[in-house]
Protein backbone atom coordinates (compact mmCIF):
# COMPACT_ATOMS: atom_id res chain seq x y z
CA UNK A 1 0.00 0.00 0.00
CA UNK A 2 1.05 3.66 -1.07
CA UNK A 3 0.60 6.47 1.17
CA UNK A 4 2.02 9.88 0.51
CA UNK A 5 2.11 12.80 2.64
CA UNK A 6 2.58 16.19 0.38
CA UNK A 7 4.14 19.33 1.65
CA UNK A 8 1.68 22.49 2.33
CA UNK A 9 5.25 24.38 2.63
CA UNK A 10 7.90 24.43 -0.56
CA UNK A 11 11.03 23.87 1.67
CA UNK A 12 9.18 20.06 2.52
CA UNK A 13 9.79 17.22 -0.04
CA UNK A 14 7.41 14.79 -0.76
CA UNK A 15 7.57 11.47 0.64
CA UNK A 16 5.94 8.83 -0.77
CA UNK A 17 6.17 5.20 2.05
CA UNK A 18 5.27 2.32 0.78
CA UNK A 19 3.74 0.96 3.79
CA UNK A 20 3.94 -2.86 5.17
CA UNK A 21 7.04 -2.94 3.11
CA UNK A 22 8.68 -4.02 5.58
CA UNK A 23 8.95 -8.00 6.35
CA UNK A 24 10.41 -9.73 8.81
CA UNK A 25 9.74 -12.77 7.39
CA UNK A 26 11.62 -12.30 3.81
CA UNK A 27 14.18 -14.89 3.64
CA UNK A 28 16.96 -13.39 1.87
CA UNK A 29 18.11 -16.66 0.02
CA UNK A 30 14.70 -16.63 -1.92
CA UNK A 31 14.99 -13.26 -2.59
CA UNK A 32 16.05 -12.94 -6.72
CA UNK A 33 20.18 -12.83 -7.20
CA UNK A 34 21.49 -10.48 -9.62
CA UNK A 35 25.11 -11.16 -11.03
CA UNK A 36 27.95 -9.47 -9.32
CA UNK A 37 31.43 -8.76 -10.71
CA UNK A 38 34.43 -7.79 -8.38
CA UNK A 39 36.61 -5.76 -10.74
CA UNK A 40 36.01 -2.11 -9.64
CA UNK A 41 34.03 -0.17 -12.75
CA UNK A 42 35.76 2.78 -14.17
CA UNK A 43 33.79 6.08 -14.08
CA UNK A 44 36.63 8.27 -16.27
CA UNK A 45 38.42 6.64 -19.24
CA UNK A 46 37.62 2.32 -19.59
CA UNK A 47 39.26 0.16 -18.32
CA UNK A 48 40.20 -2.91 -20.34
CA UNK A 49 37.33 -5.43 -20.00
CA UNK A 50 37.30 -8.00 -17.61
CA UNK A 51 34.81 -11.11 -17.82
CA UNK A 52 35.40 -11.91 -13.77
CA UNK A 53 31.88 -12.84 -12.23
CA UNK A 54 32.45 -13.41 -8.40
CA UNK A 55 29.30 -14.13 -7.24
CA UNK A 56 25.53 -13.49 -7.28
CA UNK A 57 24.54 -10.39 -5.06
CA UNK A 58 21.64 -10.23 -3.03
CA UNK A 59 20.30 -6.62 -2.96
CA UNK A 60 18.06 -6.48 -0.29
CA UNK A 61 20.84 -8.35 1.68
CA UNK A 62 22.85 -5.29 1.02
CA UNK A 63 20.37 -3.04 1.67
CA UNK A 64 18.42 -3.76 4.08
CA UNK A 65 20.30 -4.86 7.65
CA UNK A 66 17.47 -4.85 10.11
CA UNK A 67 14.31 -5.76 8.23
CA UNK A 68 11.92 -5.39 10.72
CA UNK A 69 13.09 -1.45 11.04
CA UNK A 70 13.81 -0.77 7.40
CA UNK A 71 10.91 0.56 5.07
CA UNK A 72 10.96 2.04 1.70
CA UNK A 73 9.78 5.87 0.31
CA UNK A 74 9.65 8.23 -2.96
CA UNK A 75 11.11 11.43 -2.89
CA UNK A 76 9.26 13.58 -4.91
CA UNK A 77 11.18 17.46 -5.10
CA UNK A 78 14.60 19.10 -5.32
CA UNK A 79 15.33 19.98 -1.56
CA UNK A 80 17.97 17.42 -1.52
CA UNK A 81 19.58 17.28 -5.39
CA UNK A 82 23.13 17.83 -3.71
CA UNK A 83 23.00 15.27 -1.61
CA UNK A 84 22.25 12.56 -4.29
CA UNK A 85 18.72 12.41 -3.87
CA UNK A 86 16.51 13.37 -6.77
CA UNK A 87 12.84 13.33 -7.56
CA UNK A 88 11.65 9.69 -7.98
CA UNK A 89 14.18 8.31 -5.78
CA UNK A 90 13.95 5.03 -3.82
CA UNK A 91 14.97 5.74 -0.22
CA UNK A 92 16.14 3.04 2.08
CA UNK A 93 14.98 3.83 5.73
CA UNK A 94 15.95 2.38 8.87
CA UNK A 95 14.34 3.21 11.89
CA UNK A 96 16.84 1.22 14.16
CA UNK A 97 19.42 3.45 13.46
CA UNK A 98 20.18 6.58 15.87
CA UNK A 99 20.28 9.81 14.09
CA UNK A 100 23.81 11.47 14.43
CA UNK A 101 24.95 15.21 13.25
CA UNK A 102 24.91 14.72 9.47
CA UNK A 103 22.61 12.42 9.14
CA UNK A 104 20.23 12.11 6.19
CA UNK A 105 16.65 11.55 8.04
CA UNK A 106 12.65 11.62 7.13
CA UNK A 107 11.00 13.93 9.82
CA UNK A 108 7.70 14.62 10.44
CA UNK A 109 7.04 18.45 11.19
CA UNK A 110 4.05 19.19 12.55
CA UNK A 111 2.42 16.42 10.84
CA UNK A 112 4.59 16.39 7.13
CA UNK A 113 6.82 14.05 6.03
CA UNK A 114 10.19 15.63 5.05
CA UNK A 115 13.72 14.04 4.04
CA UNK A 116 16.62 16.39 5.16
CA UNK A 117 20.05 16.38 7.08
CA UNK A 118 19.88 16.68 10.21
CA UNK A 119 22.30 19.65 11.33
CA UNK A 120 23.62 19.75 15.13
CA UNK A 121 25.79 22.75 16.05
CA UNK A 122 26.10 25.31 18.76
CA UNK A 123 22.93 23.29 20.71
CA UNK A 124 20.60 23.94 17.70
CA UNK A 125 19.08 21.09 15.69
CA UNK A 126 18.23 21.99 12.10
CA UNK A 127 16.94 20.04 9.20
CA UNK A 128 18.82 21.02 6.24
CA UNK A 129 17.97 21.08 2.71
CA UNK A 130 20.93 19.87 0.09
CA UNK A 131 19.70 22.72 -1.96
CA UNK A 132 20.65 26.44 -1.77
CA UNK A 133 16.56 27.80 -3.10
CA UNK A 134 15.19 26.26 0.37
CA UNK A 135 15.85 27.38 3.90
CA UNK A 136 17.41 25.81 6.96
CA UNK A 137 14.12 24.65 9.46
CA UNK A 138 15.16 25.07 13.09
CA UNK A 139 13.70 22.14 15.24
CA UNK A 140 15.62 22.97 18.75
CA UNK A 141 12.74 22.55 21.15
CA UNK A 142 9.98 21.81 18.67
CA UNK A 143 7.23 19.53 20.03
CA UNK A 144 5.95 19.04 16.87
CA UNK A 145 9.14 17.10 14.88
CA UNK A 146 9.98 13.52 14.96
CA UNK A 147 12.99 12.02 13.59
CA UNK A 148 11.05 9.24 11.86
CA UNK A 149 14.14 7.16 10.31
CA UNK A 150 18.07 7.39 8.99
CA UNK A 151 17.88 7.18 5.14
CA UNK A 152 20.46 4.57 4.47
CA UNK A 153 20.48 4.20 0.67
CA UNK A 154 18.99 6.29 -1.93
CA UNK A 155 18.55 4.01 -5.69
CA UNK A 156 18.54 6.47 -8.30
CA UNK A 157 17.41 5.79 -11.33
CA UNK A 158 19.77 6.81 -14.43
CA UNK A 159 17.94 6.17 -17.80
CA UNK A 160 14.66 8.41 -17.98
CA UNK A 161 11.31 7.82 -20.72
CA UNK A 162 12.09 9.74 -23.90
CA UNK A 163 10.66 13.16 -23.88
CA UNK A 164 11.11 13.70 -19.93
CA UNK A 165 14.10 16.27 -20.97
CA UNK A 166 15.96 15.27 -19.41
CA UNK A 167 17.74 12.92 -22.00
CA UNK A 168 21.12 13.78 -23.78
Amino acid sequence: MLHTMTPKSPEHTTVSFFIGTAQPHVDNKAVSRLPSFLVPVQAGFPSPAEDYRAQDLNLHEHLVHNPAATFFARASGDSMINAGIHDGDLLVIDRSIPPENGSVVIAAVAGELTVKRLVLKEQRAFLAPENDRFPNIDITGSEDTVIWGVVTHSIHKMRFPQGDGREP
